[in-house]
């Protein structure tokens, strides 16, 4: 493949001709994810220096050397055996099913898999992509740290492994020595903040545009996570929710809702909150921040417009509980969902 053209490259800095490369080594499992595994290789690979070389060398391996089973309809033959993770400056696994599901389900680690972990040297970096993490949880690597993976097995991750702490709504986490990405196209954002970290935005903007994806999405940004709202029930502060949702272009105030359900407004309150978990305001935020990411995505409506049919008012007061919630503001939402420059 041809080197893609550089506008500006004076920012990329030069490689010491007596310096090793750095050595990341991807760690493939039985049951990896084609996609992820090729992320790591992809984006490293396009990580060069004024004279553009590489600036980092990827080695794949397995176990053993041979073939790999993965997610899809085909193997992969992988030159490397796991003795090669004794080399590594940065480790990074990628998720392997049903492998993970596996650990999840309490099994330990196979003694082989184990045992090659063992052979990663001290003063490496650690890389676990989506539920990669799995595979460092169970090897005690990720210990008292705070980690991210998928948002759907998020939970599952904390409740396996107490003693790390998880945050299941950003896209990366960097923890020093040890990060941890959400799903799939996280793991994107992952390895060009790691490029940013170690060689400047001059080098991570360049890979990016060799690669064709956006050079910098923040770690901070929520996951775009689906949580379906349960139907209200017919009974206690059920049908206030319902009449509720068919009403949030509307200014709706507690003494409104608790009169709906013909409580009081302090049983109401407390009715609430134990059949939601939340105080009727931040559900009904909560509420109208779906709202707007539902019209965002799937209508042209002009924001300020958004704003009113969510129930906001106006475009800055959504802005600011749209940032609070997930991290970016209303366009670059529409933006990651409709692909259009607004």
């Amino acid at each position: 493949m041809s080197v893609p053209a550089v506008p500006c490259h004076t920012d990329l800095p030069a490689l010491d001709p007596n310096r090793a490369r750095h050595r990341i080594v991807v760690l493939a499992l039985d049951g990896v994810i084609p996609f992820d595994l090729g992320i790591p290789n992809r984006l490293f690979g396009a990580a060069l220096d004024d004279g553009l070389q590489p600036l980092y060398e990827v080695v794949t391996c397995g176990l053993q050397a041979g073939p790999v089973r993965t997610t899809e309809d085909y193997a992969l033959l992988v030159e490397h055996g796991a003795e090669v993770l004794a080399t590594a400056d940065t480790v990074v696994v990628p998720p392997a099913y049903p492998f993970v599901d596996e650990l999840a389900g309490g099994a330990p680690l196979p003694p082989e898999l184990a045992a090659a972990l063992a052979l990663i040297p001290a003063g490496a970096r650690k890389v676990a992509l989506c539920t990669g993490a799995y595979v460092f949880a169970a090897a005690g690597f990720l210990d008292g740290r705070t980690v991210t993976t998928h948002w759907n097995r998020a939970e599952r991750l904390g409740e396996q492994f107490p003693a790390l702490r998880v945050d299941p709504t950003v896209l990366y986490i960097d923890d020093g020595d040890v990060l941890t990405s959400a799903g799939v196209a996280a793991a994107i954002d992952l390895c060009l903040h790691i490029i940013r970290s170690d060689h400047g935005s001059g080098v991570a903007n360049f890979a990016a545009r060799a690669c064709v994806v956006p050079p910098s999405r923040e770690g901070g940004q929520a996951q775009y996570i689906e949580r379906p709202v349960p139907a209200p029930s017919a009974s206690g502060t059920g049908p206030a929710r319902a009449w509720a949702l068919e009403r949030l272009h509307e200014p709706l105030t507690l003494p409104d809702l608790a009169a709906r359900a013909g409580m009081s407004v302090r049983t109401f309150t407390r009715q609430f909150r134990t059949e939601t978990g939340q105080s009727p305001g931040q559900w009904l935020t909560g509420q109208r921040v779906d709202l707007a990411r539902h019209l965002l995505e799937a209508t042209d409506l002009p924001i300020d417009r958004v704003a009113e049919r969510a129930g906001f008012g106006t475009a800055t007061s959504m802005r600011q509980h749209l940032r609070a919630s997930i991290g970016v503001s209303p366009k670059a939402y529409r933006r990651t969902f409709q692909g259009v420059g607004v």
